[in-house]
């Protein structure tokens, strides 16, 4: 899988495509891609026996604040395979912070013509108070048995501000691209931790072969 091929979507911010890694109720594993091999890569065992309450992943050609993809949780009743490409819409954020700082989930839904069940839901706001609380809870303490790692949940964003941190993380990849293209640093660096591990990258460049011996710690999400 070349993850610079996947487009960030058919009309962003509105339209998106999400790149899973992880599918909705599985066992408690934490999966990522390899950013040059496209192998599905165990990150960790989750600590909790908790289950993801969406199909989890990220946005392609973006970057957040901290250096890596923009993280996304797509509702839905019904799992999808890791490395599946789904478009979708966001319809809100849920901000939160951990112990390497500030951390966004964008939340979103199937488009239509996927899936028409969420045809009624265009913001957090839409959302039953039972399913918020749901997706709350799981990010709150699906790190509960992990040394030294926290999770502060601090507030749920609507559907522009997530409009808005999608559109902010495809410009930071651009600006990203074009330091590295004119020689100079990326545009946007994430300082190394104890126990923290990159996320993939949408980029291109040369693809060695995968070696799991060789991969980093593994990162926070």
């Amino acid at each position: 899988m070349d993850l610079s091929k996947i487009s960030v979507g058919k009309n962003p911010p509105d339209e998106i495509h999400s790149v899973i890694e992880n599918g909705k109720g599985g066992n408690p594993v934490k999966y990522e891609i390899d950013k040059d091999s496209g192998a599905v890569v165990v990150d960790r065992f989750l600590h909790t026996a908790m289950r993801y309450p969406g199909n989890y992943g990220f946005i392609p050609h973006t970057l957040s604040e901290d250096g890596d993809p923009v993280d996304i949780l797509v509702l839905g009743d019904t799992p999808v395979i890791p490395t599946a490409v789904m478009r979708v819409r966001p319809i809100g954020v849920l901000i939160m912070e951990d112990e390497q700082g500030k951390d966004e989930k964008i939340i979103a839904v199937p488009v239509d013509e996927l899936m028409p069940d969420h045809e009624n839901i265009h913001s957090i706001s839409d959302l039953s108070k039972i399913e918020r609380d749901r997706i709350e809870h799981f990010f709150q303490h699906y790190k509960d048995l992990e040394p030294g790692k926290t999770v502060k949940i601090d507030r749920w964003g609507d559907v522009d501000e997530a409009k808005k941190m999608i559109t902010e993380g495809i410009q930071r990849e651009k600006d990203a691209k074009a330091a590295l293209a004119a020689g100079g640093a990326p545009a946007v660096k994430k300082p190394e931790a104890a126990g923290e591990e990159t996320k993939p990258s949408s980029g291109g460049g040369a693809k060695p072969a995968f070696d799991s011996r060789k991969r980093p710690p593994p990162r926070s999400i």
